[in-house]
């Protein structure tokens, strides 16, 4: 992404996968379509896997969906493409199940602040999330694994640096988000209707439409 122009200096950014929506479903299917075609893998994943690997970053994913089997990483990788590559296609006419008042409270949101999502996920993961949905118009910037290689926590800082965001806050829902927005020096709301739980003590909220109410109190707390 290139730098924004952007006159709003209080950002809200958004992990995707068990923030916005929940694809696990989808993605289930879509990857054991691939692995279904892979004459060297006999192995099929299930819901609970996917939903225990949502929210890492996508080499992470691989080691632990085909670490068992006698393959090197460069075939590793290869599959993985394949199921990301398919993973995409399939939300594009299928979707994920977004969680309730998403579209409300973006919208609602981005009246107020920069909104943004910053996620572990492929290229073209984020994009597929708005296009269905047709979200495009409240979220200013996105960043990922995919796009920059980079950890969380590095994208979280990169995108607060290029839109010039004096303040902001991180909105995710397992201890890796948390991490990563420590690591990014913003402070961490939990989602806690997602897939995880935070070791520390934070904010939290258990519906997007509390979010709204929860964002102004912590981005008032740290007031320059």
């Amino acid at each position: 992404m290139t730098e924004q122009n952007n006159t709003k200096t209080q950002g809200i950014l958004f992990d995707l996968d068990g923030t916005l929506w929940d694809s696990s479903v989808q993605v289930v299917e879509a990857f054991n379509i691939v692995l279904a075609q892979q004459p060297d893998i006999n192995r099929q994943i299930t819901l609970q896997d996917m939903q225990s690997w949502m929210g890492l970053q996508m080499d992470e994913i691989g080691r632990r969906l085909l670490g068992g089997y006698d393959v090197d990483d460069a075939r590793i990788r290869e599959i993985m493409r394949a199921c990301e590559t398919y993973e995409i296609e399939y939300l594009l006419q299928h979707g994920g199940c977004p969680y309730p008042g998403v579209r409300e409270v973006l919208e609602e949101l981005s009246r107020k602040y920069f909104l943004a999502i910053v996620s572990n996920c492929q290229k073209g993961y984020i994009e597929a999330f708005l296009d269905y949905y047709q979200l495009n118009e409240y979220i200013s910037d996105k960043e990922s694994f995919g796009g920059t290689g980079l950890p969380k926590g590095e994208n979280i800082r990169l995108v607060c640096e290029r839109n010039h965001l004096e303040r902001a806050v991180y909105l995710g829902d397992i201890e890796g988000d948390y991490r990563s927005a420590c690591m990014a020096g913003i402070p961490f709301i939990h989602a806690a209707y997602g897939f995880g739980t935070i070791s520390d003590p934070v904010p939290a909220i258990h519906s997007l439409r509390e979010l709204p109410e929860a964002a102004a109190e912590v981005l008032d707390s740290i007031r320059a």
